[in-house]
């Protein structure tokens, strides 16, 4: 088998014949960071590192393991510069997903079939990524299309005035790009930048948000905005589940402390956000939104990254010790049949308790894609092969690219159908499923499932 040739992750005839079923299906994801204003102004891209690593904390981190000098990754160097750089080691990086995304990138989204990345090959395929670049055809909305991205869901925050997804829609002559609601900066009272953001999205609303009952207010209406902007779901980061008992008037408290600069405790901490967890939930809830839950990413563990980057720079890992399965059941248990969950871990170990969940909670609560660290290769075959087993394939919430690159958005995709097909071609070698099922069931999962469930 050579490097990513047609048989690229798929280990028999009958996982290539499951492939060949959905490979060429149209992409829903419900989950992503894309630069929305970019897709609008529809700009070429300048250069080969804007596509590959301008934004790809991934390949921050790799050049971090080999050495690189921070230079040559966030610093002031030219983007060429960065470019021989990541080069320079990238044979180096060989094992990890980060090698194979970046030459899917190339060969599927540019086109450059043959390309390598090496120290040798460096200055070549600058020239050669920076030409494929400056076609009409390699615009953002156009590798869209090439990529056939029937709907996707940017994250955007309360706050924000939604317009450059009308724009992208208007020129895609359909509803391609959704917004998804993220309000996370309003529920996380910890953060230093908490007061500031309550003035601004009061600012937004022409609002004064002097307590927790205006605060829910104007998320309200923000909420309906949104709604009115095509959002299907909201989307919340926590390091761990809350159970959601706590009542109005402790959290009312707690958000006074916190308006007057008082030192709050992890407690008072909980409740604030633990109520308004909820309270967002029963937005999502009337609204038959998906409630999106990114579980258990500790953020900026290393102060060299903090201190002189700031946060979201590659400084974020997971915990295994995170309590997740006794708060997060309370929480479920007060929306049993009224709100839909997807559920994403960022520790492999959490998986199998999140299926478990999953199982118990029925047709409304699913398991989202293997997220982050465990979107790989032997992280979606991992997950796969378990949820198959404990919880019900049919009931997959669907992958998801969590990419700030377009460029990725097929590489992601294309990895975990072939995932997919070779794990659900085992199933039928061994005499575990016929193989009308087995096709049914990829297709289900790649694009059927998803869609109904996010109602896209």
């Amino acid at each position: 088998m050579a490097f990513l040739d047609d048989n690229y992750l798929l280990g028999s005839d009958t996982a290539v014949s499951l492939y060949n079923e959905i490979k060429n299906l149209p992409v829903v994801d419900a989950h992503n960071h894309s630069d929305v204003a970019e897709i609008a102004v529809n700009n070429n891209y300048s250069n080969a590192w804007q596509v590959v690593a301008a934004t790809d904390h991934y390949v921050w981190e790799m050049m971090r393991k080999r050495g690189i000098d921070e230079r040559y990754i966030t610093g002031d160097a030219a983007p060429e510069e960065k470019w021989l750089k990541l080069c320079s080691i990238f044979p180096e990086i060989v094992g990890n997903p980060v090698y194979e995304w970046v030459h899917l990138d190339l060969r599927r989204g540019l086109g450059l079939t043959d390309a390598l990345i090496s120290p040798e090959t460096g200055k070549e395929l600058w020239g050669k990524i920076n030409a494929a670049l400056a076609m009409p055809e390699k615009r953002p909305q156009q590798l869209l299309k090439a990529m056939n991205v029937e709907v996707m869901c940017s994250t955007d925050d309360p706050a924000d005035v939604i317009e450059n997804h009308d724009k992208v829609n208007a020129a895609a002559g359909k509803i391609q790009v959704r917004p998804t609601w993220r309000p996370d900066k309003a529920v996380n009272i910890f953060s230093p930048a908490w007061k500031a953001y309550i003035k601004r999205l009061g600012d937004r609303y022409s609002t004064e948000i002097k307590s927790v009952d205006e605060l829910v207010e104007v998320l309200q209406k923000s909420h309906d905005y949104f709604a009115e902007k095509g959002c299907v779901a909201s989307d919340h980061g926590i390091e761990y589940p809350l159970s959601g008992d706590t009542t109005r008037e402790t959290a009312q408290n707690v958000f006074r402390k916190a308006m007057a600069g008082e030192t709050l405790t992890r407690a008072e901490i909980d409740d604030y956000m633990s109520y308004l967890t909820v309270q967002i939930a029963e937005m999502d809830a009337k609204s038959g939104w998906v409630f999106q839950m990114h579980i258990g990413a500790v953020r900026d563990i290393r102060d060299y990254l903090m201190d002189n980057l700031g946060p979201d720079s590659g400084g974020d890992v997971s915990d295994h010790m995170i309590d997740i399965v006794k708060p997060l059941g309370k929480f479920l248990n007060k929306f049993d049949n009224r709100l839909k969950v997807a559920l994403y871990c960022l520790e492999a170990g959490h998986q199998a308790s999140l299926a478990t969940v999953a199982r118990a909670f029925g047709a409304n609560v699913r398991l989202g894609s293997a997220w982050w660290l465990n979107d790989s290769p032997i992280g979606m075959r991992r997950q796969l092969e378990y949820i198959g087993s404990v919880d019900l394939f049919y009931n997959f919430a669907g992958m998801v690219s969590d990419s700030r690159k377009i460029l990725s958005y097929g590489s992601r995709f294309e990895m975990f159908r072939r995932i997919l097909a070779d794990v659900t071609a085992q199933h039928v070698l061994r005499g575990q499923m016929p193989m009308e099922c087995a096709v049914n069931m990829v297709k289900h999962m790649s694009y059927y499932g998803p869609k109904a469930f996010y109602a896209l």
